[in-house]
């Protein structure tokens, strides 16, 4: 009833890369996807499907990452996109520009790079001023 209302993503995770795990290439997927190993490439959710990718402490990602949710606790060294809600945690390190639309940054979080807000997408501005008229 008095709880604090959150927009952290619920999503299920679908695929684990594990410890000790390296890949080096482009990664694609939908759902949920767990990194607690190493990824040398570019990790993208599908286009229009939501996407959730959590970063765990033990985990390093070389390249861009472009997802609706994202939750990082580990090393990220590249552009970070995140359409919906991004959650950096205490052990989060990021080297590059953050673009995010909603944010959670917890104390110990570190942004080496810009971070951008990125508002309502146009449709929705716009479909809003419609139904105010």
């Amino acid at each position: 009833m008095f709880g604090k209302k959150t927009n952290k993503p619920q999503g299920r995770i679908d695929s684990l890369i594990g410890v000790g795990t390296s890949l080096e290439g482009d990664v694609t997927f939908t759902g949920g996807l767990r990194v607690d190993g190493e990824i040398k490439g570019n990790v993208r959710g599908t286009d229009g499907q939501p996407a959730t990718l959590v970063i765990s402490e033990h985990a390093r990602i070389e390249g861009e990452i472009s997802v609706s949710h994202l939750v990082i606790n580990g090393t990220v060294i590249g552009p970070v996109h995140s359409s919906d809600f991004l959650e950096l945690q205490a052990r989060a390190r990021v080297t590059g520009d953050v673009e995010y639309s909603t944010i959670e940054m917890h104390l110990g979080a570190v942004v080496q790079g810009r971070l951008v807000h990125q508002g309502l997408p146009a449709k929705a501005v716009e479909l809003k001023l419609a139904a105010s008229n």
